[in-house]
């Protein structure tokens, strides 16, 4: 993306305050031109004080100064008015912009699907958002106030010039053609530097992040000064990729100064010259050296603006690659919302790949009715939780139909689908807030009672009434503040909660001791009843009572069945069950022994 056209992007941005852009844009346009009537004035005035102005100057000044003066004050008036109405606004507007394009990046981020997020690391993300807003704010802040009407100010004051006094007027175009090109070349020296800075930027977000998010395993593998160090590595390489792009744009500044005195120094030495040859009154000299200085202060605001742009560019490109990132699933014009569901599921010849090589599941095809319970088992990577993925449309098939109901689940708003499904997940997922607020991301209008009641049917209640705070505690970041039963307990509780036709238990009591396991799996129990629901598991013994269960190789189901009928067919499932019996009774033999050799 070029500069230029990430510029306009960045004006698109706007949005609905694209109305006040403009009338910003146009009071801008007025001052420009309303800021150069203060050196005409001034040197008229000069010519007229003078009493003896050249051939040069204009026939048609008054006798007087004060009119000049009066239309000065005029002038001087209009220009604080347009300040005040610029700065005022440009303010509000970029603030209010730069929040409403947050919140819509946050949007469809979390929109994106689990495919993208697995990818790209979550500190990144946020530095993208926070810094690529930051950008916006900066660059729609100086364009209102000053960068637009600097470059209008160039289209003003050079024409006006050469009307006035063309051979003056040269001395200011080169002056413009020697930015330009000195621009230029700092622009295409330091243009690959500037990338390669920012992605130092995004490793150290990302290095950071991570290291607090894992903070625990540092600090238990003593790794706080290696992390540091590696911090600091990634710091070091940023500032010596940083350090040449600053000496570039410094050596503008330092020109920039340069070219003020050499230019006003020509504009005296030529001016000299031609008021001698009667081509240039005493007050058109003035008239110029303001000119000059005010042309200067215009470049360098260009020059700012370029460089803000250009400097900018790499943290927008990032922004722009995420906010253009679209969804591979999202609602079709005709999606409908088919209110609460029964639950009747069916997977007709659904197959899928992640990489289009080899299939994750492979002509799938099951139904499970209202209120029966599917367990789905197998080896890691056999297919199942990709299956259960497509059920809620984290991806979409690449052929086959998945239907709930007699409807495809393309058919339906996401909203709608995932609001008939509850999920527990193997890795209880908490947000950094109240024990309530956690539970009522499956209920947001649910009462006191019903989370009580919720909580004690996942046996959570316990430990939240042992709690000071009670419902108001805070789980701490990921949930940290609570033990893993108590995490999965909520998360349990939060899917009760929701009280959807269609359950998912991933793994559901893997993190529950012996004892709780037994409590939440009869609160399960009684809450399966009436909902279908799929169980990922690995331990056998929590799908003995499954409706059906299905046995999942290479994307495949290669049996299917209950416990018993399963396991009296001899293959691989009654192997599985065998292996994983036989390993308990091992250990019940090695405990016997020891216990009796102790009681003697």
């Amino acid at each position: 993306m070029s500069i230029f056209r990430l510029y306009t992007r960045v004006l698109e941005l706007l949005g609905s305050e694209a109305r006040l852009g403009w009338f910003l844009a146009i009071a801008n346009l007025v001052m420009a031109t309303a800021q150069f009537a203060e050196p005409v004035l001034f040197g008229r005035i000069i010519d007229v004080l003078s009493k003896n102005p050249s051939t040069a100057t204009p026939s048609f000044l008054p006798s007087t100064p004060w009119p000049l003066l009066w239309a000065w004050v005029a002038f001087g008036l209009f220009t604080i008015v347009c300040n005040a109405f610029i700065a005022l606004h440009a303010d509000r507007l970029a603030h209010r912009q730069r929040q409403a394009v947050l919140t819509g990046y946050f949007e469809h981020i979390m929109q994106l699907p689990l495919t993208f997020h697995t990818g790209v690391h979550s500190g990144r993300l946020m530095k993208v958002m926070l810094q690529g807003t930051d950008a916006l704010w900066r660059i729609w802040l100086g364009f209102f106030r000053e960068h637009f009407a600097s470059i209008v100010s160039l289209f003003v004051l050079l024409p006006l010039a050469m009307y006035i006094n063309w051979r003056l007027a040269i001395l200011l175009f080169v002056l413009c053609v020697v930015f330009t090109l000195m621009t230029t070349l700092v622009v295409r020296k330091t243009y690959g530097l500037q990338n390669e800075v920012e992605e130092h930027y995004s490793d150290l977000a990302s290095r950071a992040s991570d290291a607090l998010g894992n903070v625990a395993l540092v600090q238990s593998f003593v790794r706080i000064d290696a992390e540091v160090q590696g911090l600091r590595n990634v710091a070091t390489q940023l500032l010596s990729a940083q350090m040449p792009v600053l000496s570039w744009w410094a050596l503008v500044t330092v020109m920039t100064k340069a070219s003020t005195t050499i230019t006003v120094l020509a504009i005296f030495t030529v001016g000299i010259y031609l008021n001698a040859q009667g081509l240039a009154s005493v007050g058109e000299i003035v008239m110029f050296v303001s000119f000059a200085t005010m042309l200067i202060q215009r470049l360098e605001q260009v020059v700012s603006f370029v460089n803000s742009v250009f400097m900018e560019a790499p943290r927008l490109r990032e922004f722009f690659d995420v906010l253009d990132a679209v969804p591979a699933v999202r609602d079709r014009p005709d999606a409908i919302d088919p209110g609460r569901l029964q639950g009747l599921v069916e997977f007709n010849d659904v197959s899928f790949s992640y990489d289009g090589k080899r299939a994750a599941v492979e002509d799938l095809s099951f139904m499970a009715l209202p209120g029966q319970t599917i367990a789905l088992v197998g080896a890691t990577g056999a297919g199942k939780s990709t299956a259960i993925a497509l059920l809620h449309r984290a991806f979409d098939p690449q052929s086959g139909i998945i239907k709930i109901d007699g409807m495809d689940v393309r058919g339906m708003t996401l909203t709608a689908l995932r609001r008939n499904i509850g999920v527990v997940f193997q890795e209880a997922l908490l947000f950094n807030r109240s024990l309530a607020d956690n539970l009522r991301v499956g209920k947001p209008d649910a009462t006191d009672a019903e989370l009580r009641e919720a909580a004690r049917r996942a046996q959570a209640l316990e430990f939240i009434e042992r709690s000071d705070q009670k419902f108001d505690t805070n789980a701490g970041e990921r949930g940290r503040m609570l033990s893993g039963g108590e995490r999965q307990r909520l998360s349990i509780a939060r899917a009760l909660l929701k009280n959807p036709p269609i359950l998912i238990l991933d793994e559901a009591t893997s993190a529950l001791d012996a004892v709780t396991e037994a409590k939440v799996n009869a609160a399960l129990d009684e809450v399966m009843k009436g909902r279908t629901t799929f169980v990922i598991a690995h331990r056998l013994s929590t799908i003995r009572n499954a409706t059906r269960i299905l046995v999942f190789e290479n994307g495949s189901v290669i049996e299917s069945g209950t416990f018993d009928e399963l396991v009296a067919q001899g293959g691989h499932f009654a192997s599985l069950a065998r292996a994983q019996f036989m390993i308990q009774e091992n250990a019940r033999a090695s405990i016997a022994p020891s216990a009796a050799a102790s009681s003697v």
